[in-house]
């Protein structure tokens, strides 16, 4: 096994292309981010951009800014900057609504669209919002439906021409496993069944590219790689070769062939705009809207390249710094089916991950035993893997974390 030391992570911190983006980013002085999987770093340009919404476009331009700012098309504009992210065309995404709001639009559009069909497929240790989503769905739909549960080692098998929809997350939240989203859209395909991929650990983190895939539908988030602050719009992705034949149940007047004309029956809209529903949240979305175009300037091969060598060079300094502490490496070695996270277990994950945090290093924790590590690329360091392992190797040897107050649950973990 090679013995890494901290001079190997900084002779590659000074060979990085990506290294500039990292001053495009407010770090705070002294902590080591590894939770970009759950919420972005927060770009410099944001609060500029959210200055000049606030107080020129709405406290001088008022309402009169949803045709001068443009406000109204922000859905779609930003939709079309995701696109070019995830593979999609012009005119395929928006950015709107929630993910689980999203997901909801999409699994029901696929649903009418598969009327004749009853199964759902979802992989059952998907993000919660994903299976509760789908679970209050088939009860609004009165129990027509039904959820086929699997793992991941099951889903090709789970496919028959009962299917409706495949609902599954690209990278998985948890153990940063990756799918074959190729793979398993082509199986679906044959089966008469449509896709539904949920990107949310996948945009702005490693190549996505749905038209080559021939996914049906996605959702993402926008508060993650895409770096668009917490709660941030999401997205939801149509191909165009479905646009004119799906409808989604959250018809609201934005959906609608021509919102200002204010007639008294639902008319819905062409192409993408079908799937949106109420007036939008321009403070978010233009603040998203600075994340994207960050994002967009970077090369998403090398993006990917380097999360790929962190992942490994992370887990090779655990095994070879905290080696007999109890860790297992819960991701997949192999970096081509990982996403751009390691996630390790321990019986007391908790509380050695707040023992970390209040070292500055900031993961999260997801139970039952769970400590997630998030690799993002544009302005995380090498050194800084090097250093949060460090200090999680110290943490293990001085016994820190048995402290009672690293075992107090906080509602957000």
């Amino acid at each position: 096994m090679t013995v890494f030391t901290r001079d190997d992570f900084l002779k590659l911190d000074h060979q990085d292309p990506l290294a500039p983006f990292r001053n495009e980013f407010h770090i705070p002085q002294g902590v080591i981010y590894m939770d970009g999987n759950s919420l972005g770093a927060m770009p410099k340009a944001t609060p500029r951009r959210v200055r000049e919404v606030t107080e020129r476009q709405w406290a001088q331009g008022l309402i009169k800014s949803w045709n001068t700012a443009d406000w109204f098309h922000a859905p779609r504009r930003i939709g079309d900057k995701i696109a070019a992210i995830i593979g999609a065309e012009q005119g395929e995404v928006v950015a709107t609504d929630s993910t689980g709001i999203n997901l909801f639009k999409a699994i029901s559009a696929a649903l009418m669209v598969n009327a004749d069909r009853s199964v759902i497929v979802m992989e059952g240790s998907n993000f919660p919002t994903d299976n509760y989503m789908a679970q209050g769905l088939v009860e609004f739909l009165g129990h027509r439906h039904r959820i086929r549960f699997v793992e991941k080692e099951g889903i090709m098998d789970a496919m028959d021409d009962r299917v409706a929809v495949v609902c599954l997350t690209d990278v998985h939240y948890k153990t940063g496993h990756r799918l074959d989203m190729q793979a398993i859209t082509a199986r679906a395909h044959r089966h008469g069944a449509l896709t539904v991929w949920d990107l949310c650990h996948s945009a702005g983190a490693v190549p996505v590219d749905l038209n080559d895939a021939g996914a049906d539908f996605a959702v993402g988030c926008g508060y993650k790689y895409l770096n668009g602050g917490p709660g941030a719009p999401a997205f939801i992705f149509v191909a165009k070769r479905h646009q004119d034949r799906v409808k989604q149940p959250l018809t609201g007047w934005w959906s609608h062939r021509a919102p200002f004309e204010f007639t008294r029956d639902y008319e819905i809209a062409e192409g993408i705009n079908r799937m949106l529903s109420g007036t939008q949240p321009i403070l978010s979305l233009c603040a998203l809207e600075v994340g994207v175009d960050l994002m967009a300037r970077a090369d998403i091969h090398r993006i990917r390249e380097k999360s790929k060598q962190m992942g490994d060079l992370f887990i090779a300094a655990v095994e070879q710094q905290c080696d007999g502490y109890g860790f297992a490496i819960v991701s997949p070695r192999n970096a081509d089916e990982r996403g751009s996270q390691v996630s390790l277990s321990h019986k007391n994950g908790y509380a050695i991950m707040q023992a970390l945090i209040e070292r500055g290093v900031i993961g999260d924790f997801r139970a039952p035993e769970i400590l997630r590590f998030g690799l993002t690329p544009l302005y995380l360091r090498y050194a800084d893997v090097w250093d949060a392992v460090e200090i999680l190797s110290d943490i293990m040897a001085r016994q820190i974390w048995k402290d009672p107050k690293y075992h107090v649950r906080q509602a957000v973990t």
